[in-house]
């Protein structure tokens, strides 16, 4: 029996002292993961404190930015404030003055004897009225040059600004599209017996196929790029389903062709998210979504209207005029385009009257409609569309040359340095951006090189055409050279 109490007291502390081990142990594990949770809590502290910081930060950085433009524009007002104040106290030195001229004249008459009050008061006023007139004359004449002067130093900055703000890349649309084909045999199969196939492509999507000797390929020729891209679409799916018949070729033209103008109604879209315009007509952004497939001058419309769009808000945004505005027109300004070979008139009125159709505000019409000065401007933002459209158009690069045109500049701004005396060699480069004469150094000095440059400059302004502008670099350079033997 005690046998028995002594090993059941025993079993009993055996397995008290197990359950204190677990429990121990259970500590243990409860601790840790008490501190692993801590730690995971602070570390999800710690991102979320730093991401609002970060947010702050930004949030701070745009005040900042909004705090300079608000001091750029108190200091413009300061200076237009000092110059009233300038004004004013010169009108109030000229009405000292007139006074001091008054009285003089009035003293005088007093000793002029045989004249009443009436015609002596006549007499002073004419001589005053045309003292006044004359200085106001002198004061008008000065006010309006200072004025002048700085209105185009002051739009000279602003399109500079504007311009190096924006930078655009842009590759320009060609008049054909190339399709490869898995092999030559495939040609007589678009080509079709007797011609029926190539004649039902052309038929239904008015587009030109030529075929010739190039190997495992066929040309799409038109100058409408819209329906050149259906085309396109059209065929290289013919040649992916292998059934080209003109019942087969007309369900696929239909097919390409509904998903073109899905394609339309994207870049439309696509275009007003560019420029940062919320909302637009359904029918105008279709519109606009056809001038992707529209050149001029070889220049994608499209990406014109977009670029004129963020130059024309950039310079509205510097002169406080109103930016969302300016936005639409200038982006709308060329959506006549989209349908000028369907409707009577220039593009400009065609596309202010559409604009009008689907109720686009009378401004946002007379922007469009005035781009081109057929109609007057109604509005300081209607001449901004129309200078960015021409910045737009006529910087280097915007708009295609002809080869053998550009070849031509290029040799005349070459002819016309070396036609100055002590001129060896001439190299055009940058486009045509930069020429770059090299003189003999024995007999051109630094300041002859100076006005070396200066002349070669004005010649190419006198008789040469270029878009933006063209630097003059004469080089004089001389090199000793001797051989060690």
């Amino acid at each position: 029996m005690l046998n028995e109490q002594k090993r059941a007291k025993e079993s009993a502390n055996e397995i008290l002292k197990s359950a204190e081990q677990e429990a121990q142990k259970t500590k243990k594990e409860m601790v840790l993961d008490a501190k692993q949770e801590i730690a995971s809590m602070r570390n999800d502290f710690n991102r979320e404190m730093q991401k609002q910081r970060n947010e702050l930060k930004q949030f701070e950085e745009r005040l900042n930015k909004r705090e300079e433009a608000f001091t750029k524009r108190e200091e413009v007002f300061a200076r237009k404030e000092d110059k009233f104040e300038e004004m004013k106290e010169e009108i109030e030195r000229k009405k000292e003055e007139i006074e001091e001229t008054l009285k003089s004249q009035k003293e005088k008459l007093q000793n002029i004897s045989g004249l009443s009050t009436q015609e002596a008061r006549e007499l002073v006023l004419k001589s005053t009225k045309e003292d006044m007139e004359r200085n106001l004359a002198k004061m008008y004449s000065q006010m309006k040059e200072r004025y002048e002067e700085e209105a185009e130093e002051n739009a000279k900055w602003l399109m500079s600004t504007a311009i190096q703000r924006y930078a655009s890349s842009y590759i320009n649309e060609i008049a054909v599209s190339s399709v490869e084909l898995p092999n030559d045999d495939m040609k007589g199969r678009i080509i079709g017996r007797e011609g029926r196939n190539i004649r039902a492509f052309e038929n239904l999507t008015g587009v030109d196929l030529i075929i010739d000797d190039t190997p495992e390929t066929v040309v799409l020729s038109s100058f409408n790029p819209l329906r050149r891209e259906i085309a396109r679409m059209t065929l290289e799916r013919l040649i992916i389903d292998g059934r080209i018949h003109p019942a087969m070729i007309e369900e696929i033209y239909e097919k390409s062709k509904k998903e073109v103008e899905k394609l339309v109604r994207d870049e439309g879209k696509k275009a007003i998210l560019t420029v940062g315009i919320s909302t637009m007509h359904q029918e105008l952004l279709k519109l606009l979504g056809r001038l992707k497939f529209r050149t001029s001058f070889g220049q994608n419309v499209l990406h014109h209207s977009i670029e004129v769009a963020q130059i024309a808000a950039m310079m509205a945004e510097e002169l406080g005029l109103n930016v969302e505005k300016v936005k639409r027109g200038a982006l709308l300004h060329d959506i006549g385009k989209a349908v000028d070979h369907e409707v009577q008139g220039t593009h400009a009125i065609i596309g202010g009257e559409l604009a009008r159709r689907y109720r686009e505000k009378n401004m946002v019409v007379n922007m469009i409609q005035a781009h081109h000065e057929e109609v007057a401007f109604e509005s300081p933002e209607a001449v901004l569309i129309s200078a960015a459209d021409a910045i737009s158009a006529a910087r280097p690069g915007a708009r295609r040359e002809s080869l053998d045109i550009y070849m031509k500049r290029l040799q005349k701004l070459e002819e016309i340095a070396t036609n100055h005396k002590y001129v060896t060699k001439a190299y055009a480069i940058q486009a045509g951006r930069e020429i770059r004469v090299i003189v003999e150094p024995d007999k051109v000095d630094d300041e002859m090189a100076d006005k070396m440059s200066y002349d070669i400059a004005r010649k190419i302004e006198e008789t040469m055409e270029y878009p933006g502008q063209l630097k003059v670099v004469v080089i004089r350079e001389k090199r000793s050279i001797e051989y060690a033997k």
